[in-house]
């Protein structure tokens, strides 16, 4: 078995859920790869530089609309080592019918122009009201959100899988 690429997938929660999607994403990116694919799934509070990886997955758990400032810092650490590779974001958080926060307002601009990503998908999440903080329960009741798991974990996997593909050169649907 050759040697494939080195991937890193960072991620920023506060309650754990980004992380059980990077985890997914992570899983699918070494299958794509045939795995070949080096894969590393680490907080983005752990990672002080990118330079190790041939490409890069951040994803953030989405509060009203914005990524958490764990999430934007190490973008903004790592710009310019981000720009010499392959980088995709997600977001994580809209839950709901209709979804809560719109996924279309997911405010991410300064990050995709500061890592020049390849794409930004926006995932649902999961919700537990019970499991928040008073002010965070306060904010879910402001924007309508409710509690309930709408994570789409085939379209998680897929979009792992084409990115693990792509970075070893493979066919996606073969």
């Amino acid at each position: 078995m050759s040697a494939g690429p080195s991937v890193l997938v960072a991620w920023s929660g506060r309650h754990g859920r980004t992380a059980e999607i990077a985890r997914c994403v992570a899983d699918a990116v070494r299958a794509g790869s045939g795995d070949t694919a080096r894969v590393d799934v680490r907080p983005a509070t752990e990672v002080t530089d990118v330079a190790e990886y041939d490409g890069v997955v951040l994803g953030s758990a989405v509060y009203l609309g914005h990524w958490t400032p764990q999430a934007r810092d190490l973008v903004r650490r790592c710009a310019i080592e981000l720009w010499s590779r392959p980088v995709w974001l997600f977001s994580s958080g809209p839950v709901g019918d209709p979804p809560r926060p719109d996924p279309d307002l997911v405010d991410v601009d300064l990050e995709l122009a500061l890592s020049k990503a390849r794409e930004h998908r926006v995932f649902p999440g999961r919700l537990d009201v019970a499991r928040l903080g008073r002010v965070e329960r306060l904010l879910t009741r402001l924007v309508r959100a409710r509690s309930g798991d709408a994570r789409d974990w085939p379209a998680v996997r897929a979009w792992g899988t084409a990115i693990g593909a792509e970075l070893a050169g493979r066919d996606a649907t073969a």
